[in-house]
This record gives structure tokens, C-alpha cells and sequence, in this order.
């Protein structure tokens, strides 16, 4: 039998259900504004910032230094997130989201103080730290599960997400305005964004620590309920997987180079990367709410491959691209990326039920992060000689992913 993630006990009725969804919203807003806040700062540091030791560490150029402080990151992120669900599990959400939240705040403050000091390998470290720390959504999507149906889990994630996707509009925008004012700024931001999240995990969510620990300690649920087991376990799951790997290498590649593409190809500085990647979020929160509305219809899967093929021929055309038209793709490429993302996990959430909600969501997120770390250190060395090659490695494992999408959904869905 497959051991329950969360507490089997129901948690009590709510007054307030819908503050509680606005609270976990608002929170979810601001904890990813501080999250996405340092991407389109990155690019100009190290590529336009001065000849030093920091943005030529022990003599390797600054792409690759950079592609390092972009993969260090997402590591963190696939290691915490190993620890902070089990932790949520046996200790309660809010308890964990105060402790992971006043870290990441400990950890931007690092980084601020690694730039202001021009210490890069301090800089990396405090990445690396503030990553394990981040992996806070699929708390909160635990939060949202552990009170339905007193909040419709489908409508609260519909929520959820566009609150996501408004902070990776919200903290690109912060990061490329401020960064003018100084390098260590918009870390500090990052930081400052975080204390209302404190205080809203104080006055909007309910205290649901379990009366009892769970039985067995914090590393056997942990062994419990991590996601890789799923690949052994399950021939199916881990085709998909290998799938999806290939698939958010090119979304990924989107994600942590445009800014750099739009630096090489556009001449855009801070301000100008911040107010495309603005637009893209916007894209992306516009389409989510669309796809929440019009929901997911009959054929999910194939719907998914298709858009995962739009996405694949958009990256390979932003790899040739003149710089006006890459300006226009960049936002645009959001659109399918946005849907992919809402019809995807709703047709795991539904295939793959028995193996429990918390495991195979935690396995997308494995698969994310995963694949976030290899295309930064990849993509730290190819982008030494342009971000095209970048964005044309992005679009063809993407389009190998979509053409092994298709066939999967003729035989699984």
C-alpha cells in the first residue's frame, strides 16, 4: 500500500476559506517575484560587468561563470525539495514555510553581500543555499490539497499558478529596474519582498501541525515518499519522464538564456531584458487563466504534444531569428508553454493517482530542476560563442521530446 503523504486526520472547518486561498496566493506572488527577481540581472553582471576577479574567477570567461551561478540554483532546489515535503508532512506547512522563507531571505541577503564584495565563490555558495530553501510551491500545493473540498483544489491551483506566474512577471521586472542602483540591489529587494510573506504566514494561515509525529523518522519519509522511486517502479512513468526531460531542456534553455540572447542579439541592457521577460510572464498568466477556464477536454495528452511541438519549432526560429523577431517570440513562446503546463500535470495527476498526488508532482519537479541544472552548465559553455546554439539545442531536444509525446499519447492515452 502507498503511505499517505499528508495526515489522515481532516483538518478543522474553515471560517474564511476564500482569505486563506487569497493568503496562499499572495504568498505564493511574493515568494516567486524574490525567486525570479535575480534572472535577468545575471547576463549583464557577469557579460557586461567589469574585468575582476569576480566576473573572471581564476580566468574563465563570464559565461561560464555565469552558466555555474544559474546551475547552482536549481541544484539546490532538487536537493530541498527531497527534504522540505517530508518536513511539511511531519512538522506542518506554516511551521516549514517560516523556517524555508526566513532562510531564502538569510540567503539573498548573502548573495548581496558576495557582489558587493566581489566574492564569486561566496556568491555561488549562497545560490546553492537559497535553492535548497526554494522549493516551496509544492508545500503550498499541499497547503491547497490538505483543505478540499472546504477550497476546490481544482479552482484554488488555477489560482495558484496565475499567482506563480505573476511573480516570475513581477520579479524580473523588480531585478531589471533596480539593478542600475547597484549590483547587490535587487538581491536586497529579493529579501525586503520576503518579510510580508512572513507576516501573512502568520495572520492568514491556520496553525495545522499534526497533534501526533507521523511514525518513523523525518529520513525514512523521506525515503517513503520521494520521487525517483517512480522511474524504477513503473515502465510507463519513466518513459515519460525521459520525455519530459528532453522537453524542459529546451523550455529551460528559454528560461535561463533568453536573457542572455537578448543581450547578444538585441543589445538590451537590464531594463529592456526585464520588460520582455515581463511580457512573457504576462503571456503565461493570461494563457493559464484561459487554460483553467476552458479546462483541459477529452484528449489532454495529444493536446499537450502539440503544444510541446509549437514550442519546439518557436525555439528553433528564435535560434535564427533577426533581433526584432526574436523580441517578439521570446513573449510569444510563453502562449504554449503556459498550456503545456496546465494540461500536463492534470493528465499525470489523473494517470498516475495511485502512486499519490505528492509523488508524481514531486517527480515533474525533479524532472524540472534536473534538467534546469544540466542546460545552465551546457549552456554556460555554448553561450561563449553565441546564445544561438543555445536556443537551437533548446528546439531540438524539445522537438524530439514533442515527436516522442505524440507517439506516447497513440499508445497511453
Amino acid at each position: 500500500m502507498l503511505s499517505p503523504s499528508v495526515p489522515s486526520d481532516p483538518p478543522a472547518p474553515l471560517r474564511h476559506p476564500k482569505l486563506l486561498l487569497w493568503a496562499v496566493c499572495a504568498l505564493a506572488l511574493m515568494s516567486t517575484a524574490g525567486v525570479a527577481l535575480p534572472y535577468p540581472i545575471l547576463a549583464p553582471i557577469f557579460v557586461n560587468g567589469p574585468v575582476d576577479d569576480f566576473t573572471h574567477f581564476m580566468g574563465l570567461r563570464p559565461e561560464l561563470l555565469m552558466g555555474l551561478a544559474l546551475a547552482v540554483n536549481p541544484a539546490g532546489i532538487l536537493a530541498g525539495s527531497l527534504v522540505v515535503g517530508p518536513m511539511s508532512d511531519r512538522y506542518g506547512r506554516r511551521r516549514v514555510l517560516s523556517i524555508t522563507i526566513t532562510a531564502t531571505l538569510v540567503g539573498y541577503g548573502l548573495s548581496a553581500y558576495a557582489l558587493a564584495s566581489r566574492d564569486y565563490p561566496l556568491f555561488v555558495l549562497s545560490r546553492f543555499a537559497t535553492g535548497l530553501t526554494e522549493g516551496n510551491v509544492a508545500v503550498v500545493r499541499a497547503l491547497l490539497a490538505d483543505w478540499h473540498p472546504q477550497l476546490d483544489r481544482t479552482r484554488s491551483f488555477a489560482w495558484l499558478n496565475a499567482s506563480l506566474y505573476i511573480g516570475w512577471l513581477v520579479g524580473p521586472l523588480l531585478g531589471g529596474l533596480t539593478l542600475p542602483w547597484g549590483e547587490a540591489v535587487p538581491f536586497l529587494v529579493a529579501a525586503v519582498v520576503l518579510v510580508p510573506c512572513l507576516v501573512l504566514l502568520g495572520v492568514g494561515l491556520p496553525d495545522d501541525r499534526p497533534a501526533a509525529a507521523p511514525e518513523g523518522g523525518l529520513l525514512a519519509a523521506m525515503r517513503r515518499q520521494q520521487s525517483l522511486g517512480l522511474v524504477v517502479q513503473d515502465p510507463v512513468l519513466r518513459h515519460l519522464a525521459l520525455l519530459q526531460l528532453a522537453y524542459t531542456l529546451g523550455v529551460n534553455a528559454l528560461y535561463e538564456f533568453a536573457p542572455l540572447w537578448m543581450l547578444q542579439q538585441a543589445d538590451l541592457g537590464s531594463r529592456g531584458i526585464a520588460i520582455v521577460t515581463a511580457v512573457q510572464c504576462a503571456a503565461m498568466t493570461a494563457a493559464s487563466l484561459f487554460a483553467a477556464r476552458i479546462g483541459s477536454g477529452p484528449v489532454p495528452l495529444h493536446r499537450a504534444a502539440r503544444f510541446a511541438l509549437v514550442a519546439a519549432v518557436g525555439l528553433l526560429a528564435l535560434s535564427l531569428a533577426p533581433s526584432w523577431l526574436g523580441l517578439v517570440l521570446i513573449p510569444a513562446l510563453g502562449i504554449p508553454l503556459s498550456f503545456y503546463n496546465a494540461l500536463m500535470p492534470a493528465w499525470m495527476s489523473e494517470r498516475f493517482a495511485a502512486h499519490g498526488q505528492g509523488r508524481v508532482m514531486g517527480l515533474l519537479t525533479t524532472v524540472f530542476c534536473l534538467s534546469n541544472t544540466m542546460i545552465a552548465i551546457i549552456g554556460g559553455v555554448l553561450g561563449m560563442l553565441s546564445a544561438r546554439w543555445i536556443m537551437l539545442l533548446g528546439g531540438a531536444t524539445c522537438l524530439l521530446a514533442a515527436i516522442g509525446f505524440i507517439r506516447f499519447a497513440r499508445r497511453h492515452s
